[in-house]
Parts: C-alpha cells; sequence; structure tokens
C-alpha cells in the first residue's frame, strides 16, 4: 500500500470547492484575443514534444473512490471528489515544454527589454514583466523571493523558477510565443499516452522516481534530474506543482474538445490580468505526498501567490 504523508506536507494546497464548470472550446482551441501585446519571440520548440491528440478519458468514477483511499492510505473522499466524474476529452495535438522552465531561463525573461543597459547583469525586479503593469495585483509581493540581490543563485541555474505568480507564468509562456498548457493537455501529457497512476507507471513512488516529501532534499532539484516519462517529458510528478491555463472548476460529466475553464488561453493579449480566481495546479513538489503525484490528483492557487513549490512549463499549440 501507498503510504500518503499528508501529515508531514504542507504542500497539499488548500483544495478549495469549484465554482464553475469548463468551458468546450470546440475544434482547435480558440486563443481569445485582446486589444495590445506582449512582444514576443518566435516559438522555439526544440526543447518542446510533440503530443499527439485523440479522444482520452480524465478523472474517475466516484465509485472508484474507496480504491483509491485504500491505494494510498488514506481516509478522506474529499481528496478525490475533484478528480470526478471520468469524463471523455477530445484533444488536438499539441506541444509541452519537455522540461520545466528554470531559473536561468527566467532570468532572460526580466532580462528582455530594449533599453537594458548591457552592463547591468541584474533582474529588474521593479520593472514589469509586461507593458501594463501587473505589480499592483500581486498580494505578498515575494517574487523571486529565493533569487539574491536580483541574481540567481549560484547552483540553482537550472533549478526549475519558483516564488513567481500564475501572471509571471502566463507572461513568460507568452513572451516565448507559447502558452500554458490547459489542464486536459497536462494531464494526457503526465499519463504519456497510457493510463497510469503515476507518470512513470503504477510502481509505488519512492526516492528514485521523484523529488516529493519522501526524498528528504526539502526544495527543488535541477530539472530532468530523474527518469522522463513515456512521452520523453521530465518531471511530471514532483519538484514543483505546475500551472495551468484553467480556472479551479469542477469537471464535466458530457464529452467536451479542447476544453478550459474560463473559456482563455490567455495565448496573447493582456487579458491574464483581469483574473482575480484560483487556478488548477497539477503534479506535486518537493513536500507533497504521493497522492498529489498521482496523474488525476487536481488541486488549486491564487493567481497572485509566488510560493517556493510552484513553477510551470509552456504549451503551444500545433498548426
Amino acid at each position: 500500500m501507498i503510504r500518503a504523508a499528508l501529515a508531514i506536507s504542507p504542500f497539499l494546497l488548500f483544495m478549495a470547492v469549484p465554482t464553475a464548470f469548463a468551458q468546450d472550446l470546440s475544434s482547435d482551441p480558440a486563443e481569445l484575443r485582446s486589444t495590445g501585446h506582449l512582444a514576443s519571440r518566435t516559438a522555439d520548440i526544440s526543447n518542446m514534444v510533440l503530443i499527439p491528440g485523440g479522444k482520452i478519458t480524465i478523472g474517475i468514477d466516484p465509485a472508484e473512490i474507496p480504491r483509491y483511499e485504500k491505494l494510498f492510505g488514506i481516509s478522506g473522499r474529499e481528496l478525490f471528489d475533484a478528480s470526478t466524474p471520468k469524463h471523455s476529452v477530445k484533444l488536438s495535438p499539441f506541444f509541452l515544454d519537455r522540461t520545466l522552465v528554470t531559473n536561468s531561463q527566467f532570468f532572460e525573461f526580466t532580462r528582455r527589454f530594449a533599453n537594458e543597459e548591457p552592463s547591468d547583469t541584474l533582474a529588474r525586479l521593479d520593472q514589469p514583466w509586461t507593458e501594463i503593469d501587473p505589480r499592483a495585483r500581486y498580494g505578498d509581493r515575494k517574487n523571486l523571493a529565493h533569487w539574491v540581490e536580483g541574481r540567481v543563485p549560484k547552483g540553482l541555474e537550472n533549478h526549475p523558477v519558483t516564488n513567481v505568480t500564475w501572471y509571471d507564468a502566463v507572461a513568460y509562456c507568452q513572451w516565448q510565443g507559447k502558452r500554458l498548457p490547459t489542464e486536459a493537455e497536462w494531464e494526457h501529457g503526465a499519463k504519456g499516452g497510457g493510463n497510469p497512476i503515476f507518470p512513470w507507471g503504477d510502481a509505488a513512488a519512492d526516492s528514485s522516481r521523484a523529488n516529493y516529501s519522501a526524498s528528504g532534499f526539502g526544495t527543488t532539484t535541477p530539472v530532468a534530474s530523474y527518469s522522463p516519462n513515456a512521452f520523453g517529458l521530465y518531471d511530471m510528478a514532483g519538484n514543483v506543482w505546475q500551472f495551468t491555463a484553467d480556472e479551479w472548476a469542477p469537471y464535466s460529466s458530457e464529452p467536451t474538445t479542447n476544453p478550459v475553464a474560463g473559456a482563455n488561453l490567455f495565448s496573447n493579449g493582456f487579458d491574464f490580468l483581469s483574473v482575480t480566481t484560483r487556478r488548477v495546479i497539477r503534479g506535486g513538489s518537493w513536500g507533497g505526498a504521493p497522492l498529489n503525484l498521482w496523474v488525476e490528483y487536481r488541486d488549486s492557487h491564487p493567481p497572485d501567490a509566488a510560493k517556493s513549490f510552484v513553477g510551470f512549463r509552456c504549451a503551444k499549440s500545433a498548426k
């Protein structure tokens, strides 16, 4: 039986009651546009994996909850309710970053402005990520709290960037000519084309497979430190939770095509700055329990909260 270290894990994130059903964006996801844009690069897909589209099944039936309570050694239906009901989803092909976004990659983002002094090597933390300043929306102002005087700490260059908000993640992905993955895309990628319990398969979680509470690090590890899943994606379980584009919402029982809760992929424009609702996060973290590493496990996070256990990777629609 897999034991979930619930008592020692403050990173089993605040289970919230979803407030709205995911909306269906039929055929290829409609990337809703608004005026203005964040100057972006042409997307580099060399470190991305093309994930095939198709019809997949997401979620579990309520009748299956006792099985998973036994599997994870947990008595608490509320931890599984958000993963119900089981439903059918049709996805178009898409690209997903092979690895999590790193500190060094995010540092480039903070230095992207044309008027930077070449001799100035510090991240300009007081400068907004976008032409419209979202900083007034940040509740805790702990962005990049682990960086030292604007610099990535030595030895952490290849660790996943943390202490960033959902707004920062959206803006970074836009700058890269990409976007955040939808929750359905993320889960499809994590499953690697099958239906495993964890990204690596059905074997129990242990410290050789992912960075989670039992690994004992108590912090992030370099990206791609563990074996990839069947799609070639790294860190789809553990290390850091991963932001998705979706609003926190209950699953629909109806079949959907390219669903995204909130009906916006935020692939361009400034609509993301008006978001105030919690966003879906997936994958578990260095402080999480085995339950959090389960490919079906869902949780949520405020869009303005920058924490040491939440990061992200980017996606891109395949045209």
